[in-house]
């Protein structure tokens, strides 16, 4: 096996979804702490100490308690490499999350038990499922107080549509909870109710036919334990093709909070999730085992060292090897260019990067030249499948209050859409500029970081519109016609494609029904071409 194949197979790359709430930032930081990569895990709640979650770095996510961006942490786990993106669970951040999904090998669904499958969790499922991603699900919260297990399995399989193959079963829950049952190992993993919720646990290994299972957990729930498990013996093998087929999902079952079940949940992500498989182009399919570097751009981050002001390309490898100081073709400027400091990341955390494969997530410095669903190739022109761009549906108009910084303002209203933060729309007949977004809270956050990273203070006026559509026309003299006609609702967006804001949904029908040969989508494709 060559070393191109041997550092593919190490390699696992996978993002978290859930609904917000369901304990994603948390297991996050175990999954970091298991793996070495941070000492003590932070919570989210722990603000009084001024100790906060690794994968939180923005000051507006300090301040707040909740994710907003994207995180990416590479860590090593028993001789395999981690590549981490945990993503914001708030429905108003999905689009950087739906971005993200576009990177990763496979995903890993977190439940929290009491509450089941939440709206959120399912729009990022049906995203995963678009590209066929094989999923891992983990039941968390098993501490407290939740549904029936068997509940749960049935949930996940009519609602999402879905197969399911539990690998652990718990033992009880809330007060009762006493671990879970390893099916593949025939295990008890006994949990510590007192141990330390920031440090490892070692867990307490017994078979279920042990004589001392009784004593260990009580005759009621020994009884119990053994009828349940002989129940899910009826149920389906579990079929390696149909879970990298996204078709079946392993569940295990766990306390994150309490670190119970991260160490299996770990051990399982590196022993069924995918290795870095092939990636579709618009040209043709591109193996990971090629030897020529290829990539793309799934995210760009304005202002990660506030400051230096500095500006990073998160691309994600597809092929071959990377090394720092080399030349790559940016297939989108038709030039080739010097990857300037490699970085890989824990979070804010950054350092220098040597060489990286296939599966990798390296950020790269970008002097104002890369947008997202750019590739990069070693001269092959390559167009990696696009990232979609979202219609908003909330709109504001910004209000400069110190006019003589405008210059500050646009640049960092370019910024902030390039990163995708933000939706920036300017129309044609003024030069007012206008904010688009898929959810509200969104708002909050391009302010706050307008104010912190620019220092330019500004204000926002809500616009009447409620979605916005792409268009486009081959006949050119009916195509100038619209644009005189709605010349008052029509804008350039960030890429200088043109737009209509709509301020009702009969506005669309009505446009349909007077402009029949024009074009309109909900999406904007984000292939570099």
């Amino acid at each position: 096996m060559s070393q191109l194949d041997q550092e593919i197979a190490k390699r696992r790359t996978f993002a978290i979804i859930s609904h917000p709430d369901a304990g994603k930032t948390t297991i996050t930081e175990k999954l970091l702490l298991y793996g070495g990569a941070i000492q003590m895990a932070g919570s989210v709640k722990a603000k009084r100490s001024k100790k906060f979650a690794t994968s939180d770095w923005l000051e507006i996510e300090k301040q707040r308690g909740i994710s907003v961006t994207s995180s990416v942490m590479k860590f090593p786990y028993k001789d395999h490499e981690i590549n981490l993106i945990d993503t914001p669970g708030h429905e108003d951040f999905s689009e950087d999350t739906y971005r993200t999904l576009t990177a990763v090998d496979s995903a890993l669904m977190l439940i929290d038990a009491a509450n089941g499958v939440e709206t959120q969790t399912k729009k990022l499922f049906e995203v995963c499922r678009m590209r066929n991603t094989p999923i891992m699900t983990f039941v968390n919260k098993m501490d407290r107080e939740g549904r029936d297990p068997f509940e749960l399995m049935d949930e996940i399989e009519q609602v999402l549509g879905i197969k399911t193959y539990p690998v652990t079963w718990p033992i009880g829950m809330g007060d009762r909870f006493r671990g879970v049952y390893h099916r593949g190992l025939n295990q008890l993993l006994i949990y510590e109710r007192n141990a330390d919720r920031s440090r490892p646990v070692d867990l307490k290994n017994l078979s279920l036919q042990d004589p001392f299972l009784d004593k260990e957990l009580g005759p009621e729930q020994a009884d119990t334990l053994r009828a349940e498990i002989e129940l899910l013996g009826a149920g389906d093998e579990f079929s390696m093709e149909a879970y990298l087929a996204g078709e079946l999902a392993p569940v295990l079952f766990g306390s994150a909070l309490n670190n119970f079940g991260v160490e299996t949940l770990l051990d399982n992500l590196i022993g069924l999730a995918p290795a870095p498989r092939e990636r579709p182009t618009l040209e043709r399919v591109v193996m990971p085992d090629e030897g020529k570097f290829s990539a793309f751009i799934f995210k760009i981050q304005a202002n990660m060292d506030p400051s230096h002001r500095d500006r990073v390309a998160f691309m994600r490898i597809c092929s071959g090897k990377f090394e720092r100081g080399m030349k790559a073709f940016h297939v989108r400027h038709e030039k080739e260019m010097r990857l300037g400091r490699p970085t890989s990341f824990m979070a804010q955390d950054r350092s220098l990067v040597d060489e990286a494969y296939p599966g990798d997530i390296v950020g790269i410095h970008d002097p104002g030249v890369f947008k997202i669903g750019d590739s990069l190739t070693e001269g092959e022109k390559l167009h990696y499948t696009g990232i979609p761009v979202f219609a908003p549906e909330h709109f504001t108009r910004v209000v400069l209050t110190e006019p003589l910084k405008s210059k500050q303002l646009r640049k960092g209203l370019d910024q902030l859409s390039e990163e995708g933060a933000v939706q920036v729309f300017r129309p044609v007949h003024s030069n007012e500029q206008y904010l688009g977004v898929v959810g509200v809270l969104q708002f909050d956050v391009v302010k706050f970081r307008i104010e912190a990273e620019y220092s330019v203070k500004v204000k926002m006026a809500q616009l009447p519109y409620s979605a916005a559509r792409w268009f486009h026309c081959e006949d050119k003299v009916k195509l100038e016609k619209f644009r005189r006609e709605q010349s008052q609702n029509i804008c350039l967006d960030q890429h200088g494609n043109e737009t209509i804001l709509l301020d009702h949904d009969w506005r669309l029908k009505y446009l349909l029904e007077r402009h029949p040969d024009i074009k309109f989508t909900s999406t904007s494709e984000s292939v570099a071409r």
